[in-house]
């Protein structure tokens, strides 16, 4: 096994090199749709989306040990808080988007009383419980189209432009957890995580730093919401509060690396990716990621990128040569 001083010098490279990094990165996003077609630029959507939902769900539940499975809560909000700015309103695209994630953090000031005050699990089933509850009330109010939904009725854009502003939300999120992971905030995050009654004794708000944390995520995956719901033109609550928004998010961060700002962008090229290769057998990719989860946890619990880590980090390790 590598040491702890190789592993650290392997993250201190990563760190330098990862602006860097991506700003190659961003700047192929913008002439790859010219390249891929529709399909790949579907693809490439779908990836961005569940990236920009990894990185979130990686704020709360890995610096701030959040475990929500209310990902689709947010996602839903978004979505409907788009389509009924845009058809009752003239306000200009990016403005909407904006407003959509204010309302996804608006949504998590609104429950954190009740829900930042539950710990573990019963945090977790709570969020569940929220947006089965938001999903049950949109089905029910014919003002929100009740279980028919609600149809844009703008033209959605092209395919292009909607990659480019998933790639604009996704830079606006690696921004955010840029500065989460790099600056004082991510101490606050940590302590919380780590033991949030130590952290309280030693000076720190623990509700306010997870309020904090929540209101960013939630607000992140209800701009994610409202450009998945741009694109398809329709939303419903089924689709739009559906667990499978929960359990993908929580799915590509345990596999990439919980707690990792590499993490989330392998693990949602792995679950992207494996979904799209077994698209014709949903079951088979369900049962898929399930047993995936399951040996990640069991035998490399800092996911696929600390493997990585350690494999880099071994192969630069120099051989020592017997005498």
């Amino acid at each position: 096994m590598p040491s702890t001083t190789d592993v650290e010098k392997f993250r201190a490279a990563g760190r330098f090199d990862g602006p860097l990094a991506a700003a190659v990165a961003f700047g192929a996003l913008l002439i790859a749709p010219s390249f891929l077609g529709d399909y790949g630029s579907q693809i490439l959507f779908r990836f961005l989306i569940g990236l920009v939902l990894a990185q979130a769900w990686n704020l709360l539940g890995g610096y701030t040990g959040l475990v929500s499975l209310g990902t689709s809560s947010a996602v839903g909000v978004g979505g409907y808080a788009l389509v009924g700015l845009l058809n009752h309103t003239g306000l200009p695209l990016a403005l909407v988007i904006v407003l959509a994630a204010l309302g996804g953090a608006a949504l998590a000031a609104l429950v954190a009383p009740a829900l930042l005050r539950l710990r573990g699990l019963y945090f977790t089933v709570g969020t569940l419980a929220l947006a089965e509850v938001l999903r049950l009330l949109m089905i029910n109010l014919e003002r929100f189209g009740g279980a028919s939904g609600l149809i844009l009725e703008r033209d959605p854009p092209e395919l292009a432009r909607l990659v480019y502003i998933a790639a604009a939300l996704l830079l606006a999120s690696t921004v955010i957890e840029f500065a989460c992971a790099r600056s004082a905030a991510s101490l606050l995050l940590r302590a919380v995580r780590d033991d949030e009654d130590v952290a309280a004794q030693v000076g720190v708000r623990p509700f306010r730093v997870k309020l904090a944390a929540f209101a960013i995520a939630s607000a992140l995956m209800a701009a994610a919401g409202a450009v998945q719901a741009l694109k398809l033109g329709a939303i419903e609550p089924y689709g739009m509060f559906s667990l499978r928004w929960s359990v993908d998010a929580l799915s590509m961060v345990v596999i990439g690396g919980l707690g990792s700002r590499l993490g989330p962008l392998i693990g949602a090229a792995v679950v992207v990716l494996s979904g799209e290769l077994l698209a014709d057998y949903p079951e088979v990719h369900l049962a898929l990621t399930g047993v995936l989860l399951i040996v990640v946890m069991r035998f490399a619990p800092g996911g696929l990128a600390a493997l990585a880590a350690l494999l880099i980090a071994r192969a630069r390790r120099p051989r020592r040569v017997p005498p």
